[in-house]
């Protein structure tokens, strides 16, 4: 960063650290042993899709990728009514390594295409057996991970999202500020 910059006061983007998802798969036998929570085997990654070739033929090589060899991995992609679209993988439950790999795969081709910048949020999927999922949201532009706790109506459990900070916080790096603890009302996945 230059002077001039720093004087106007802007900043270089934070570049995403995306094999801090590879934390997930210690968080997530954390998770069972110290709570109710249980991987569900769907993860989704989101990014604003760009217009052009460029962006579809990377879009096409990822959709192809996920679906070679015999363990295919079903794809689906959506779009919310933000206009992010979203890239849900399926695996069985107990292959959060396989999910995390092709949810990195996703995020990688992405950025090597260029396309970091549309990178939102990768989600991995967990349920407690009763009527609370939870998201393990990962912040690509902060390297940081919360967990979300959504409810009926559009409201979530703070205190289950503070207690599962608690615990994970040897496993992940969690994000300190919680103004950036996002809702993800209707993630696809989650």
């Amino acid at each position: 960063m230059g002077f001039l910059d720093a004087l106007l006061g802007r900043t270089k983007p934070v570049q995403p650290k995306l094999d801090n998802l590879f934390a997930l798969p210690s968080a997530a036998v954390t998770l069972q042993v110290s709570t109710d929570f249980r991987p569900t085997g769907n993860g989704s990654v989101c990014f604003r899709a760009a217009e052009g070739k460029a962006f579809s033929d990377i879009e096409h090589d990822v959709r192809d990728l996920l679906n070679m060899g015999e363990n295919k991995t079903p794809v689906e992609v959506s779009e919310d009514s933000y206009g992010f679209t979203w890239l849900v993988c399926h695996h069985s439950a107990d292959d959060v390594e396989g999910l995390v790999t092709d949810l990195h795969a996703v995020n990688s081709s992405l950025q090597d295409g260029g396309f970091g910048p549309q990178l939102l949020c990768t989600i991995v999927s967990f349920h407690d057996g009763g009527s609370s999922p939870l998201g393990l949201v990962y912040l690509y532009k902060r390297g940081t991970f919360y967990p979300f706790v959504p409810q009926p109506g559009e409201r979530r459990d703070n205190a289950k999202e503070l207690q599962i900070r608690g615990t994970l916080a040897d496993d992940l790096k969690i994000e300190p500020d919680l103004t950036r603890w996002f809702p993800v009302w209707g993630a696809p996945g989650l």
